[in-house]
């Protein structure tokens, strides 16, 4: 369930013009370190995900995987400085979504 993709991140102190560029770029075609993947567990527990990008600002979506998604009916029920608790409704499957952090 991994995301393969992970993208740089720069030494404030010894990176390149070219580094920075290169990086640059790539945020500005969208590969940036925003997202993970959790299960949302059979039987409606909460799910708290520890994520160091995850504020009181944030703003996280969702994405679903599944169908089995839509019968769960997640929401983001808090959010914290270091993590955010996903709230969902009781279903009889687990199902894996992916979320993005922005903010």
């Amino acid at each position: 369930m991994g995301k393969t993709a992970n993208f740089r991140i720069l030494n404030p102190i010894t990176a390149t013009t070219r580094m920075i560029s290169e990086v640059l770029n790539g945020a500005m075609n969208g590969k940036i370190n925003c997202h993970g993947d959790i299960t949302l567990p059979s039987g409606g527990a909460d799910v708290t995900v520890t994520d160091p990008r995850a504020s009181k600002e944030s703003v996280i979506l969702l994405e679903p995987h599944t169908s089995n998604y839509y019968h769960h009916n997640p929401y983001i029920k808090t959010k914290n400085n270091g993590s955010f608790v996903v709230g969902q409704a009781n279903n009889g499957h687990s199902t894996d979504i992916s979320y993005v952090i922005i903010g």
